[in-house]
């Protein structure tokens, strides 16, 4: 699995609700060139703060998981106080599955804000991702379709290397006094032991045009035993807090149907790569590209 099949998968899921998070997206420095770590976690970026509300905290890039099958509930919470004084509060939901063969289902329920809060609708839609066929699919269980990512092929070497890759990005920042790491030693979350470790990530005087040095802290909590996040946490000054925690873990196979495509939805293609007109990587044809 390649760099251009991870961004597929994700982009089918932003196309879908880039307009409702464009809004409420916060400011943040630009993420590493490399992918996240094994365990989905960009320290500092915005893509990690998405990637977290979108449930994909526990995405392992170009990695096949296998025997380790579970359920859970993924929750991310934001706070953010303006200003003025301002609170704006809230909160994410996502129902996870892994299969045995490595296969993962997110069943994403965003709440009604913007047009949606205003008819006092929320959206579910569900990502299926499937390495084994090396394929993946977004459903709009609401209008019964689903659409279809184009498969992308690639093994273990290429998620080494873009592991390397990270590994190099974040050792040459830790250098050059950017970022600092620091363990955070072991930990009992929700029943599930994990690994802390602190990313703080100094963002220097001028940076941006701050007068004063703006330090973004995350903490991440990853099990070595399930291979994923169970929690994190960021604090960034400019944009408030955000907290991804998965609850509810039951240690078992969910049902094969959840990783199949319903027979009555309909269907249809995603683009590739390089669609017409720019298309990002696997977006549906009718949606725009998603705004940063």
């Amino acid at each position: 699995m390649n760099r251009k099949w991870i961004l597929s998968v994700m982009t089918a899921v932003m196309l879908t609700t880039a307009c409702a998070l464009a809004a409420q997206e916060p400011a943040a420095v630009p993420p590493p060139d490399g992918p996240p770590p094994h365990g989905g976690f960009f320290p500092g970026g915005p893509m990690g703060g998405r990637m977290e509300i979108l449930g994909f905290a526990e995405m392992h890039p170009g990695k096949l998981v296998t025997g380790a099958p579970y359920t859970a509930v993924s929750v991310v919470e934001t706070t953010q106080t303006l200003a003025d004084g301002t609170s704006i509060n809230r909160k994410y939901q996502a129902n996870l599955f892994r299969d045995a063969q490595g296969r993962v289902r997110r069943e994403i329920m965003l709440p009604a804000i913007g047009p949606l809060a205003t008819a006092g609708q929320s959206r579910t839609f569900v990502l299926i991702h499937d390495p084994v066929a090396g394929t993946a699919y977004e459903l709009r269980p609401d209008l019964k379709t689903a659409t279809q990512l184009p498969a992308r092929h690639g093994g273990g070497k290429n998620a080494d290397a873009l592991q390397s890759n990270f590994d190099a990005h974040v050792q040459q920042e830790i250098a050059n006094g950017t970022l600092k790491k620091d363990d955070l030693g072991t930990q009992t979350i929700n029943g599930v032991s994990a690994q802390g470790t602190r990313y703080t990530r100094t963002i220097a005087v001028g940076q941006i045009g701050n007068d004063k040095p703006i330090s973004v802290v995350n903490e991440v909590w990853y099990s070595a035993d399930l291979q994923m996040v169970v929690k994190s946490t960021r604090t960034d000054p400019r944009s408030g807090s955000t907290t991804y925690t998965v609850t509810n873990i039951q240690r078992q196979a969910p049902a094969a149907s959840l990783f199949t495509v319903p027979a009555d939805y309909t269907v249809t293609q995603g683009r590739g790569p390089r669609g017409p007109r720019g298309a990002m990587p696997g977006g549906p044809a009718s949606a725009p590209p998603p705004s940063e």
